[in-house]
Order: C-alpha cells, then structure tokens, then sequence
C-alpha cells in the first residue's frame, strides 16, 4: 500500500493590529515627498516649472521685483523721514507734561502759602478777641491748625470675609446684607465715643475732623467731608493717651465696637501714642459769636 504524503499544515500570518487603521498606515508610510515629487516632476515634462524661459515671461518676474524693490524703498524712505517728526512730536509732548508738572508744583506752593496766610489770619482775629492761649484753644478745636500731642491710635477694619455676619442676618436695622463691613454710622459712633472719653482732636486716614464735619455713606464708600475712604480706618485722637483709651474702651461705644468685633469679626486696635501728628482741616472758616448790645436791638 503506497505510503500517503504527509500533510503540511499552512502557516497562517497574524493580522496586523493596524490593519483597520489603514489610512494612517498608508499615510505615515508614505510621506507627502512622492506627491511634489510627482507634481513637480509634471510641471517639467509640460514646461511650466522651473525659470521662465521666454523673454516676456523673463520681463515680467524682473518688473515684479523691480516694483517690491521700489515698494520696501519708498516705506524705509517714508520711516526715515517721518522718524525725526515723531520724536520731535514726543520731545515737545515730554517738554507740555513737565511744563505743566511744574505749573501744578507751584499751583500747590502757592495753595500752602494761602492757607498757612489764612491760618495767621485767622489767629490774628482771635487774639484781637482773647489772649494767646484761647486763639490757641480755638485753632486746636476749630481744626484749622495742626496738633500733635500723646492720644490713641484707632485702627477699624472689616471682617476677612465681609459677606457672612456672625448669625448671618443684617446687622441692626442697615438695610444691609453685608454684616461685617464697617458703616458711615459705625465710625460716627466711634467718632462720638472718643469726643466724649476726652479726646481733643481726631482724623480719619488724615482727614481732620471739625465741628462742621460729616461722616456719611454713598453706596459702600464711607465720606468724610464728602471725600472718599477705604479700609482700613486709621483714627487718631490727640488726648491723654492711657485715660483716653481706658475711657472710650469703657464707655457705650466701645462697647458696641467690641460687640461688632465679637459677633460680625469686623477687626479693630487700639494702642495709646505718645506722639501723634495731625494736619489741619482744609478750608476751615473760624467764626466767632458778638454779643448783641442794645444799640443792635434798638
């Protein structure tokens, strides 16, 4: 019985795992190259590839550089002349800023020697009226002059986070949300608590209070003599530095700042000074009483 050929088992090639992914088999293996290549390869056989080769096709690519040579000429020209007006320009705006810097300079100087003419006056009309020591009295307490002296330091800030109170409720009857912002009546009570502990004269951020000031709110900005001020509140109060802070700490509006502080987290220093500087209150008019005699009711 013939002997049967054994039977060869077909090797079977694993498919490839990109074979779904043909399109980008196909386009990393074959690079953009071939087709300039061919493109390229095209243009020559027809004769439209490469350095024009009839003289009007020559003409043409010289006049087109002949005329981008021109255009980038006549704007680096045009750059070059216009460079020195420009400077001049800015030269001459340089020499109006500093002109004008200098008119604002002795505008000021001129406002400092008015006031402090202003001042002299005004302590000239009051000693005519009493001694020395009451046109001094006066001034301090008018705030048209500058005091300096031992008092205290008084520094108000709104909480961390402004937007959450201690119970999350308004504050009082403000009519606000906001609980831990410092209010226009806040620093009035502040104000009138130090007046009442001793205290001879105050400012806020520098700004001088007068009988004739007014501590006011427009919108979340608190003013002071209809002048704007921000946050943190630097109050100084020229007095008897110790017993001023004793007595305001004691008094009712102290006690309300420290309920402000307890239950809303509106932050708040006090420090006694022994030397505090504070300027005189702008555009002060110091008026004093007459009495009236009897040729004046007559």
């Amino acid at each position: 019985m013939p002997q049967q050929p054994p039977v060869r088992s077909t090797f079977t090639r694993p498919a490839r795992p990109d074979a779904s992914m043909s399109l980008l088999t196909n386009v990393m293996d074959h690079s953009l190259d071939d087709g300039y290549a061919e493109a390229a390869a095209r243009k020559k056989a027809e004769g439209t590839g490469g350095i024009p080769k009839t003289l009007r096709a020559k003409l043409g690519l010289a006049a087109g550089l002949v005329l981008a040579a021109l255009v980038v000429t006549v704007g680096a020209a045009q750059a070059r002349v216009a460079a020195p007006a420009v400077a001049k320009e800015r030269e001459e705006l340089i020499d109006r800023i500093e002109g004008e810097t200098s008119a604002a300079d002795k505008l000021e100087e001129s406002v400092d020697k008015l006031r402090e003419d202003v001042s002299g006056r005004q302590r000239e009309a009051l000693e005519k009226n009493g001694d020395s020591g009451r046109s001094d009295l006066m001034g301090i307490l008018s705030g048209a002059v500058e005091v300096h002296g031992p008092g205290v330091k008084l520094v108000v800030n709104d909480a961390k986070d402004a937007g959450a109170g201690g119970d999350g409720q308004p504050r009082g009857t403000s009519g606000f949300s906001d609980t831990g912002r410092v209010r226009d009546r806040d620093m009035q009570r502040v104000v009138n608590g130090l007046w009442e502990s001793g205290a001879e004269a105050i400012s806020i951020n520098g700004q001088r209070l007068t009988a004739l000031s007014a501590i006011r709110a427009a919108g979340d900005a608190i003013l002071v003599d209809n002048r704007p001020l921000v946050p943190p509140y630097t109050v100084l109060a020229v007095g008897d530095g110790e017993r001023l802070s004793t007595r305001f700490q004691d008094s009712a509006d102290g006690v309300y700042l420290h309920v402000l502080q307890e239950n809303y987290g509106i932050r708040t220093a006090i420090s006694a000074a022994d030397d505090l500087k504070l300027p005189a209150a702008t555009s002060v008019i110091v008026r004093t009483a007459q009495p009236i005699t009897e040729k004046g009711t007559s």
